[in-house]
């Protein structure tokens, strides 16, 4: 009789923001590790198992004060949390991948960086979405995190810079 083996994939987003005042000086660092909502699960396996002929875009936006996530959450509906556009920049950043390695991919080397243009903005969390369009709630929400310290303040002249690494394990 053959044992049947069972095959467990785990995927994993951290990001690493971090903050700078209007002089290069550093203010505050924060990592999250965040939530692959369902559609974002879903969207792998249709266009990695399924699909032929697939590219992927994808940026990165900042939420407001103590978002709160659910795997449920899409674009279109997240009642927990509202998208951050106090920045300069007229879409959201690009998610700008390197070369795959030991099943992790970042963005180290082309960060997603926001020029803060408002007073005092709260930044709570981050997310990655298909669709650049700031406040935009089409595309695929692929996941969205929130600051495990608790949330940052940012002021008009301040440059976040945020790194996002993609792990993919199995167990």
């Amino acid at each position: 009789m053959q044992q049947q083996q069972n095959e467990v994939i785990s995927l994993e987003n951290h990001y690493l923001i971090e903050c700078f005042d209007k002089f290069g000086k550093l203010k505050w660092v924060e990592e999250i590790h965040n939530l692959i909502t369902n559609v974002g699960l879903d969207d792998v396996l249709t266009n990695y198992l399924k699909g032929s002929a697939y590219t992927a875009a994808f940026y990165v936006g900042l939420t407001d004060g103590t978002p709160t996530a659910a795997a449920a959450d899409t674009m279109s509906s997240h009642a927990g949390w509202t998208e951050v556009t106090a920045y300069s920049e007229s879409v959201r950043e690009t998610l700008a991948l390197g070369s795959v390695s030991s099943q992790s991919v970042d963005n180290s080397a082309s960060k997603a960086s926001f020029s803060i243009n408002a007073d005092t903005t709260t930044i709570g969390g981050a997310f990655i979405v298909t669709n650049s369009t700031k406040s935009g709630s089409t595309g695929v929400l692929y996941g969205v995190g929130a600051f495990t310290g608790g949330d940052k303040s940012a002021d008009s002249g301040d440059t976040l810079n945020v790194t996002v690494t993609c792990t993919a394990a199995s167990a």
